[in-house]
């Protein structure tokens, strides 16, 4: 299996399919479709997504340890097994408090 393939009608763990780097964010593709997709990312402790904005709705689901998502300015402490919706054309940003993983699903406007 490619390292960045999800196969599908196969179980899984988020938590289990992205390896932590040091000093680095790791990234991986579960599904890709014209509708959005869904991506895994492992965040080292410290490391961060810069303020930014995206044209369609995202969910940041915690699978483990802890991050701060800024959304318009205002800091939110996100916790494993929690989870935050950044909004459609609003800045947002991604820091790690500690090393993190984290579900992304970004559904695109119809």
């Amino acid at each position: 299996m490619d390292s960045n393939v999800f196969p599908k009608a196969e179980v899984f763990s988020f938590a289990g399919s992205v390896a932590y780097a040091d000093g680095a964010i790791v990234s991986k593709t579960v599904l890709k479709q014209e509708t959005g997709n869904v991506s895994l990312f492992a965040f080292d402790k410290g490391e961060a997504l810069s303020e930014h904005t995206a044209p369609f709705d995202a969910l940041i689901q915690v699978v483990d340890g802890v991050a701060e998502i800024t959304i318009d300015g205002k800091p939110y402490r996100v916790e494993s097994g929690e989870s935050i919706i950044m909004p459609a054309d609003v800045p947002h940003a991604v820091r790690s408090v500690e090393r993190f993983k984290m579900v992304l699903t970004m559904i695109k406007r119809a």
